[in-house]
């Protein structure tokens, strides 16, 4: 079998790398240049937050968030890749009840789901972490979660790709046929395939599009910053203030800043906002006592779908996607890229909540917060 992947980011990658050990031939083509040396991934992939862990209320977004850190840490120690442990905190602050009660829901749920997670009192959290508590109304530790350099596991995963035999055509626009299944390189040569994965990101949309394929995305911006003070507390979800917070080699990391309005994947501010700068400024400080010395500020895209839930899976005969993560794309990448692998080959069927084929494509939606409590 022959198969393309249109999109050398962590999802395309890793279906790549999949597919190559199981003796497919595969060859990834992604449009942005570099070298042998260097990670493939300049967008969406390379402007993750970083953030890992499995604590999701729903079976299948627990199933595969589990999947993903056991693979983030086989994967640990190869080729420049490091998965460091680290629990994650969710915070409610005080008077934000509705957070608090669809917070505990969410932890019952995930307990059902056998996750790592369990309610704290504020105080005791304050007492293992050194993060201010007593403004808090409610909280929750998810011990089963770390972080990691987005950009270090692309770059792992081209390796291995290209160990395994994987062919790289880099540095030239794609378009995609569908009848049969094949992809055109500079509107000069098309090459034919058994099988085309979509995985490109926020330019998902228009790849599709082009061949005359609907599939309702919206790419948006979001925020992240890193700031140069030592930091060694927890990762951080703040759901009140909206922010969350990881160390970083440098110091910290931080972000959300999602802008809901769609975004035009090629013509984008990559900076970040004053005003998201300022925000997380007065949340750092609230939360940690962390005087912010910004190192670097920017944007990066995430896709939304109607239901909140990605597109994994094929749309017509030999085209599938991999798309629409609502900011969740990287931590579950190691998990999504091996199930639409195996979905290639027929090794299973598609997953049901995420099967592409449940829209029409032409659907209006509102863009909403991915990390939201529901």
């Amino acid at each position: 079998m022959r198969v393309a992947v249109v999109g050398g980011g962590a999802v395309g990658l890793t279906a790549a790398y999949d597919l190559a050990t199981r003796g497919t031939d595969v060859t990834v083509f992604e449009r942005g240049e570099y070298d042998r040396s260097s990670s493939p991934a300049a967008g969406s992939s390379a402007r993750a937050a970083g953030v890992l862990y499995d604590a999701y209320a729903e079976d299948i977004d627990a199933e595969i968030g589990g999947r993903a850190l056991e693979r983030f840490r086989e994967f640990s120690g190869e080729d420049g890749f490091e998965f460091r442990e680290c629990p994650y905190v969710i915070a409610v602050g005080e008077g934000d009840e509705t957070a608090a009660g669809a917070m505990a829901a969410s932890v019952d749920r995930m307990r059902a789901h056998g996750r790592a997670v369990s309610v704290v009192d504020p105080e005791e959290l304050g007492d293992r972490f050194p993060i201010r508590t007593d403004d808090l109304l409610a909280a929750a530790v998810a011990e089963n979660a770390g972080w990691t350099d987005p950009a270090s596991y692309v770059s792992a995963m081209a390796t291995k790709a290209r160990r395994e035999g994987v062919s790289f055509e880099t540095g030239a626009g794609v378009a995609l046929g569908v009848n049969p299944p094949s992809v055109v390189v500079d509107d000069r040569v098309t090459k034919r395939f058994d099988v085309v994965l979509v995985a490109a990101g926020a330019h998902t949309k228009r790849v599709l599009a082009d061949a005359g394929v609907s599939v309702p995305l919206k790419p948006y911006r979001v925020q992240a910053l890193t700031g140069r003070r030592r930091y060694d507390g927890p990762m951080v979800y703040d759901a009140t203030a909206g922010v969350y917070l990881r160390p970083h080699p440098t110091g910290i990391l931080a972000g959300d800043g999602t802008v809901p309005v769609e975004a035009d994947p090629d013509e984008w501010n990559r900076d970040a906002d004053d005003w998201f700068v300022d925000d997380i400024r007065t949340a750092l400080d609230e939360r940690t006592g962390y005087d912010l010395d910004v190192e670097r500020a920017w944007a990066g895209l995430c896709t939304a779908t109607p239901d909140g839930d990605p597109l994994l899976g094929e749309l017509s005969e030999g085209v599938f996607v991999a798309a629409g993560w609502q900011g969740h794309g990287f931590m579950r990448a190691p998990a999504t890229g091996e199930a639409v692998a195996r979905q290639i080959l027929g090794e299973t069927e598609a997953i049901a909540p995420f099967d592409p084929a449940r829209f029409s494509g032409d659907e209006e939606f509102e863009i909403r917060e991915g990390m939201a409590l529901d």
